[in-house]
């Protein structure tokens, strides 16, 4: 599995370089921080900008400062838990920037629509980007090494998902409302949250008895203190038709950067790559004795899908693919983490080259570097320390964050205050 992991890693490292896809929208038309501050009342009443006050976040004039040393701490939890569970990596770094920050009230004080709202709202979505794009990159490789990544159901997942990762930006950077951003965030995680319980109750387990199964010989193994770094072994599947597939979505972003017109070549290589998904056949793998298989078109289907609401939100995307991961493919959490953390790294890669190259987002690269090594800190201790905890909890730890943060979001979107803490 070696050559194949390593050509998914190029390709993604190809998009990091080149891919700033723009379809079609000039990065001219999106508006530089002077301008937002220009079009801004002068004052220091909530909603103006001071001129004589010293720069903040972004470098604008009053805007919260946020302290290097309490980001680079709270990455670290990030980290840990998108490496550990494989989602909420987006989510919890949302709530450090929104919340712990207070990046969110400060952009929601210039009111929906003031250009400043915007800019700040923007920057928040590609900052939980950057931090979950590094933690995917760092996590993929660790549990790769470990024999816990199922590369070819994260390439169809990920061929898939680069469609609508590139494609959504373009729509919809500028127009959303953090406000609308918070409660729609909130309500998604909310719903998954509970349809995930079942799978924690007897009658759930006991329909994922593959699942069940390969978690409990994994976990024996850890017990007896033997190697568990040769787990994933893959007996079928078209690796060369699914290297294409993702070569093609990949070709497909570096059209809508690099061509000037003809952006339909853009979205017909992204469809071709789609379709060849469905001849990709059947992929077969075990995973400590016990056999899975799936068709390759239908985690493509489920990508789509997915990182086109993920990109929407500004997050990673892992809290949608852990549930897939375990409802429709039905993998046991050992296996989760990883394959959701590949997905999630090839989906940032295009999403967060769309708004700064084809936006024009600005990111607060102070702040944002001291955070991306606290990622890399936790990024290195999850994949070590989830292969202690076992499988079931780690799906219960999944939906108690579901619930918390969607509780808590969907509460201050849509009633404009939170009832569960931090208020």
């Amino acid at each position: 599995m070696k050559k194949p992991f390593l050509l998914i890693m190029m390709l993604a490292l190809m998009g990091l370089a080149l891919a700033a896809p723009i379809s079609g929208i000039d990065k001219a038309q999106a508006m530089t921080l002077e301008e937002a501050i220009a079009q801004t009342p002068t004052g220091t009443d909530p909603g103006q900008i001071d001129p004589t006050a010293e720069p903040g976040f972004l470098g604008i004039p009053g805007a919260p400062q946020p302290n290097l040393v309490y980001g680079f701490l709270w990455a670290i939890w990030v980290g840990w838990i998108f490496s550990t569970v494989g989602a909420f990596g987006g989510i919890m770094a949302g709530v450090g920037h929104i919340t712990i920050f207070g990046l969110a009230d400060y952009a929601k004080s210039f009111g929906k629509g003031s250009p400043m709202n915007t800019l700040v709202t923007d920057s928040i979505r590609v900052s939980n980007q950057w931090l979950v794009g590094m933690s995917g990159l760092i996590s993929s490789t660790n549990y790769y090494r470990m024999g816990r990544l199922v590369a070819p159901l994260g390439m169809c997942l990920a061929i898939g998902g680069v469609g609508g990762s590139w494609l959504i930006p373009a729509l919809t950077a500028g127009k959303v409302s953090l406000r609308d951003y918070i409660g729609y965030f909130g309500l998604i995680v909310l719903l998954l949250g509970i349809m995930l319980i079942r799978e924690t109750m007897p009658s759930g387990m006991a329909k994922k008895k593959k699942a069940k199964e390969a978690a409990a010989a994994f976990e024996k193994q850890v017990k007896a203190g033997g190697a568990t770094n040769d787990g994933v072994k893959v007996l079928e599947g078209s690796w060369t038709v699914m290297l294409i597939a993702l070569a093609l979505v990949v070709a497909s972003a570096l059209w809508a950067n690099l061509a000037s017109g003809m952006k339909v070549v853009a979205y017909a290589l992204a469809v071709a790559g789609w379709i060849a998904t469905f001849f990709a056949g059947t992929i077969r793998f075990t995973f400590y004795g016990v056999e899975f298989s799936f068709k390759a078109f239908i985690p493509m289907l489920g990508g789509i899908f997915i990182a086109a609401l993920a990109s929407f939100l500004g997050i990673g995307g892992g809290f949608l693919f852990v549930p897939f991961l375990t409802s429709v493919a039905g993998l046991p959490m050992f296996l989760v983490a990883g394959t959701s953390a590949l997905v999630v790294l090839v989906g940032m890669i295009v999403s967060i080259f769309s708004y700064m190259v084809g936006k024009g987002v600005l990111v607060y690269w102070g702040f944002i570097g001291a955070e991306l090594v606290g990622i890399f800190v936790g990024s290195m201790i999850g994949p070590r320390t989830s292969k202690y905890i076992p499988d079931i909890w780690l799906k219960r730890l999944f939906v108690l964050l579901a619930f918390y943060v969607g509780i808590r979001y969907t509460t201050k979107g849509f009633l404009g205050y939170s009832i569960l803490p931090p208020f």
